[in-house]
């Protein structure tokens, strides 16, 4: 079985000293289940968050749908889509791909992308030999404006740590297992410059038009720990 998310983070911790709750949702398929995991005990920080926004709620200061509202749309709508388009453009445009790779800001930015978190972003090519990583060491640095929020797997510090440490091992324990002769490349992003993967294009894409393919762009192949899966041919009768 392929082990999610939430497995890794969890052994992980267990291994620095922590106590993980162990997940009986386990399933094999990482992406669908990832966030279908009731029975994890949280954690302090997410306590703590969990109360001032029920304290900020309680004295009428916040409103609770539209906290959520704002969350899911940068976490899951605006940033990932927007970066969905620019790699799709990549790869119908080798122009625009050219000025991606040469100068990822501005090029993000003929989109009307930008912002404090994307002040200078740089864009890595994913390759048949070459696969990049995206982390940050010291805290969750992330190019907002393509991205959205970072996920919380993101920001942990199993993650920050062992990217760096056993590249390889970790994404081969999210489920992308690269062969040998693929080279592995891990990028810290800072405060200063922020990274995007331009993931391979999937084989069997030729005839999908830009929008068709964006909609194949996940957020994890745009960080590095996910290929793009192809479509799947439809069944006949």
């Amino acid at each position: 079985m392929t082990p999610t998310r939430r497995d890794f983070l969890g052994a992980a911790a267990g291994a620095a000293g922590a106590t993980a709750v162990p997940d009986p949702a386990r399933a094999s398929d990482h992406h669908d289940h990832e966030h279908d995991h009731h029975d994890d005990v949280p954690s302090d920080i997410a306590l703590r968050v969990k109360s001032l926004e029920s304290l900020l709620i309680e004295k009428g200061l916040v409103d609770r749908a539209a906290l959520d509202a704002l969350v899911d749309t940068y976490e899951h709508k605006v940033g990932p889509r927007n970066g969905a388009r620019v790699v799709a453009r990549a790869w119908v445009d080798p122009a625009y791909k050219e000025r991606l790779l040469a100068s990822g800001t501005a090029a993000i930015g003929e989109f009307g992308y930008s912002g404090n978190q994307g002040a200078d972003i740089r864009v890595v090519e994913n390759t048949d030999k070459v696969h990049n990583l995206v982390v940050c060491t010291l805290c969750s640095c992330y190019p907002w404006p393509v991205l959205g929020l970072p996920p919380v797997w993101y920001k942990s510090a199993p993650y920050r740590s062992r990217a760096v440490i056993d590249p390889r091992g970790v994404l081969r324990e999210l489920g992308t297992d690269l062969p040998a002769d693929v080279e592995v490349r891990v990028w810290d992003s800072t405060a200063e410059q922020r990274y995007l993967v331009l993931p391979e294009r999937p084989a069997g894409t030729l005839h999908l038009g830009e929008e068709a393919l964006a909609a194949l762009v996940t957020r994890d192949a745009m960080i590095g720990v996910a290929k793009i899966v192809p479509p799947q041919k439809e069944a006949h009768a």
